[in-house]
Formats: structure tokens, sequence, C-alpha cells
């Protein structure tokens, strides 16, 4: 969850800094106090678009940074972490935005600089925000399938996989049919190409860790002098005459003389002969080895040359003599397919029509699971929208038929389409009133309804997005009476599934939140600021109040505020 959010020198915030806590946070105070702009820093937390306009006037620049907490050792952020190489550490990460009053942008991670893109990775797993004009996705018909394939994640991840492998092979064999097929003229530099550096790692005749055995005996022949030198400096201290075997000899022969009068003596005879036919056997093969070595300069140039041709080869062909070999042998299929390219064109056909067909199979097995799971999340829309009272609101998950595909496929291939996904294209269509058709969501006009069924479908999918924090932000225009009273109810289930910051002006809303802050601006300095209060109990009733009524306080007012209050709290407990 969203932490802690330090804001400086943006838009109309001096600085500001703020502490949130688990359940439902509700952020409330007058139109133009500054509530917006506490979700345009999230939105730049996140990787949203950054502009000089939000540097606050007569400063260098705007400074935005979010502690995350992440409990789930699960959570995809662990992921984006491993791939861009950021260490996350005791449960935290910190995103950090800069924005300078000349234009520039400074993203970090944890306090590693990146890109807004990476940044954008990062803040898509940790900050979800909804507005009644912007939802990040969940009206964008481009995610719709993504969506449905969270709704079912173990059924429908397993047959993706098994669906991947095959598409990805089926890809691959494409794009080398289609590179074997074009262009005469490229082809025929390609094979001039190839057959020279084929000629060149012929001619260098190259074996199995030759680089490596060359450098051992480099290593060798460059440390004769000092080899050689150690050996004969080793064998001459141990024999010969007053030398090392000599002296042992001579101890050795003081205890054969004297072993009958002591049991201890003929013990430490016995070892000390042990050592002294080791030491000389020892000796022997120290001379022995010495005789053997031979001082080879020509040896050595030959091998210093051999490395230096290795080297010039490594540049161009591979980092060792093996990857060298091993792409030695790839050139000469390549050159082989080559020329014998029309066998090589029949042979990958065949391949494409196989792995194509065994590809249908599973995107079809896919597209069954899918059309399954539609059905569930269907009904599961119905009873959500049925208690925002959209009674007669119709949800439907539109799959492309097989004859819309196959009006816009070239008749020469098989008549479904495949794509990273399988062969469904997926749109969610609602209608909200009797007689009126399904539409896509994003073309629904009504703004509370459109609130409404933003929030049927984040309450499903927040327990399978996994994103650390929720953000609504005035979600609930529009709407008033009982509806806002039900708006309010399924923003409280959707907390218990994630944080929830929420901005609003519905005392219904107000009422549910487990942390009230106000937003509040004022003057200092002939500079306008704004700042947060967290409410207690009684100033909760005053801002309820105020949301019911106006500016005027009444104790009718505090009186309803009050009930409220209680009757939020029976509700949260029922849950």
């Amino acid at each position: 969850m969203l932490t802690e959010l330090s804001i400086r020198d943006f838009a109309i915030i001096d600085e500001l800094s703020l502490t949130f806590n688990e359940g439902l946070t509700v952020l409330t105070g007058e139109t133009g106090a500054g509530k917006s702009i506490i979700i345009d820093a999230l939105q730049l937390l996140a990787g949203g678009r950054g502009s000089v306009e939000f540097v606050r006037h007569d400063t260098t620049k705007a400074e935005i940074e979010g502690l995350f907490s992440i409990d789930n050792k699960e959570h995809s952020i662990y992921n984006a972490g491993k791939e861009y190489g950021i260490e996350i550490s005791d449960n935290m990460i910190v995103l950090q935005r800069t924005i300078t009053s000349g234009g520039k942008s400074i993203c970090r991670v944890n306090g590693k600089l990146v890109t807004l893109a990476i940044l954008k990775e990062f803040g898509k797993t940790l900050i979800d925000i909804h507005s009644q004009h912007e939802t990040q996705g969940l009206m964008e018909p481009d995610n719709h399938i993504d969506l449905l394939d969270l709704y079912d994640a173990e059924q429908i991840s397993r047959a993706k996989f098994e669906y991947h492998k095959l598409y990805d092979r089926l890809q691959t064999l494409i794009k080398r049919h289609k590179e074997l097929s074009e262009n005469e003229q490229e082809m025929a530099h390609r094979l001039d190409l190839l057959t020279f550096q084929l000629d060149e790692l012929e001619q260098a005749n190259l074996e199995p860790n030759e680089d490596e055995i060359l450098e051992e005996e480099r290593k060798n022949l460059a440390n004769f002098d000092r080899v050689h030198k150690s050996l004969q400096d080793s064998y001459n201290a141990l024999y010969g005459e007053q030398k090392g075997i000599e002296w042992l000899s001579t101890a050795l022969q003081a205890l054969e003389n004297n072993k009958h009068y002591d049991p201890f003596i003929a013990e430490k005879a016995e070892e000390l002969a042990n050592q002294f036919y080791m030491v000389e056997e020892l000796s022997f093969d120290l001379r022995n080895y010495s005789d053997t070595l031979q001082h080879e300069p020509a040896r050595l140039n030959e091998i210093e040359t051999r490395l230096s041709e290795i080297s010039r080869l490594k540049k161009k062909y591979g980092t060792t003599v093996n990857e060298i070999i091993e792409y030695t042998g790839k050139i000469q299929e390549e050159i082989e397919e080559i020329t014998n390219k029309d066998s090589h064109l029949s042979k990958l056909q065949n391949q494409i029509n196989e792995t194509r067909q065994d590809t249908y199979l599973e995107a079809e097995q896919l597209h069954d699971i899918r059309a399954k799971a539609a059905k569930e999340l269907t009904k599961e829309i119905h009873y959500e929208l049925k208690d925002l009272y959209l009674e007669k609101a119709k949800f439907s998950i539109d799959f492309l038929t097989k004859e819309e595909l196959e009006s816009i496929n070239d008749k020469s291939v098989p008549p479904l389409k495949l794509h990273k996904n399988g062969i469904d294209y997926v749109t969610f269509l609602i209608s909200t009133n009797t007689g009126e058709p399904l539409k896509e969501l994003s073309k629904i006009a009504s703004g509370g309804e459109l609130s409404r069924i933003m929030l049927a479908l984040k309450k499903i999918f927040a327990k399978h997005q996994g994103v650390t924090s929720v953000i609504f932000d005035e979600v609930d225009t529009g709407v008033s009476g009982r509806v806002a009273q039900a708006i309010a109810e399924k923003i409280v289930h959707v907390s218990h599934q994630s944080q929830v910051l929420c901005i609003t002006h519905l005392p219904q809303v107000a009422a549910m939140a487990d942390t009230h802050n106000l937003i509040e601006k004022e003057e200092k300095k002939n500079r306008t600021i704004t700042f947060v209060k967290e409410l207690s109990k009684d100033e909760k009733i005053d801002e309820l109040s105020r949301m019911i009524t106006g500016a005027k306080l009444t104790d009718i007012a505090k009186e309803h505020a009050n009930e409220m209050l209680e009757l939020a709290a029976t509700i949260k407990q029922s849950f």
C-alpha cells in the first residue's frame, strides 16, 4: 500500500507530507482546495505525462516521492525489480519524480535513475487511478481480453502458456520462410558472406578448447626459467654431499644402531626410514621432471601467433573457440539451406502448416475456457450492477464471430486469424436502459451510469489485478440518494482487497472512511498553499454536516451526520 506521499513545489502545494493507512481513506474539501492536485501528483508518480505547468511559480523544480509497502512476496513488482536490476528490500519501494522548470523529467525507483517508461512499469503495478473520464484501462477495449484472462487466471494462464509455445514456434518458422523466399539478390549476398566466413573458419582448423589448452601451455613456456630453477634448487638442497638426504641418512643410521636398546628409538627409526625413502623418491621425481623440461622459444612464438589468430576470430565469431566451432556449424546449415532453397522452403511450409494446425487447436481450447469464464463474469457483473440500482442494465462480453474474422482475413490462409492472445477479440458491451442496443463501455453517455459500471468492474477485478493502491477521483459525480449509498458500500468492498484513496463530494462515501482527511487552502505571504488535516470524530461530523447542507452548520445537519457515521459503522461490521 501507499504508506507516505511527499509533495514539494507542485502547483499550489508548497510542501506537503501525507501518511496513509490501510482500508478506505477519504479526502474532502472545497472545490479548488487542491484535492485533484494530489491525484495529479500520484499520476505523475505512476509514470503519467508531466508538464512545466506543474512546477510551482518562482521555484526551480517540483518533487514527488511515494513510499509503498509490499507485503505480498508474489507481487509482480518483484519481477519488475529483477528485470530492471532494482533491489527491493524490507518489502519497501520508493518512487520519485522530479520535474524541472526547464521541462526535464527525472525518475527514480529505490534511488536508481530510470526512464519514464520504466517508472510507468512500476507505477502500474502499484497505483490504479480512476476518475469519471480516466479509468486507466477498464474502459479500453484493447484491455478487455487481459481483464477476462485475469478473471480465471489459473486455467487461462496454463492454456496461454501452451498456446504461446506453439505460436512463437510458428512465428519463427514463418520468419525463416520469408527470409528464404524473398529477395534473390540479398540471398546471393548472404551466401557470398557465409561462404567467405566458412572458408576463413575452415582454414583456421580450430580444435575444441584449443584456446584454453594453448593458454596453459603458453603460461608454462613463458615461465620456463622460474620453473626449471625451482626444480633444480629443490633437488640440489635434498641430494648430494652434506645435503638434506645425507643428513636424514645420518639421523636414520644413528637410530638404527641403537634401536635394540629402547622401544621408542625402534619406533622412531621405522618412522624416519619411511620418511627417508619418501623424500629420496621425491628428489628423484624432481630430477626426472626437470630433465624433461626443454626451453622452446620457437614453440612459444608459435603459440603466441596462434592465439593472436584465435583472438581475431573471436572478435568476429564468438567469445570462445567452442562458440566459434558452434557458429561454423550454423553457417554450414544456412549455406546448405540457401543452396537447396526450394527443398527447404517446401519443408518449412510443411512445418508451418503442421504447427499452424496445432496452434489453432490450442487457440480453440483457450477460446473455450475464455467463453466459460465470460459467462461467469457476466453473471457476477449483473449481480453487482443490480446492487448499484442498474437492474435493467445488460452486460455482455463480445467475441468476434468466425464469419467476422473470415471477412477480414486472407482467404489463402486458415479462416481464423492467430495473434498473441489466440483467436479471440474481446469487447465489454453494456446497455443501461431497456430497448437500447449494447454499446462499448467507453461510449456510455451518463456520468452516473459510467461511475457505477466502473465500480462494479473494479470490485470484481480488484482482487485479480493485485494493485497496491486504488484511487477514486470523484467517481461518484452525478449520483445521489440510494445510488450514492450503494456506491459508498462498493468502494468499501474494494478497500477490503486493496488500499483505497477516494476524493468525494458525497457524505455517504465520506461517512464510510476509515481515515478522513480534509484538504484546505489558505494565503500566506501573498501565496496560496494547500494543507491536509486528519479529522477526529467531532471534526468528521462537522465536515459531513458541511457536505450535507453547504457552508452553514446546523444542529439538524450534525445530528444527521452523526447518524450517517453510526450507520456506516454498522454496515462495515456486516461485511
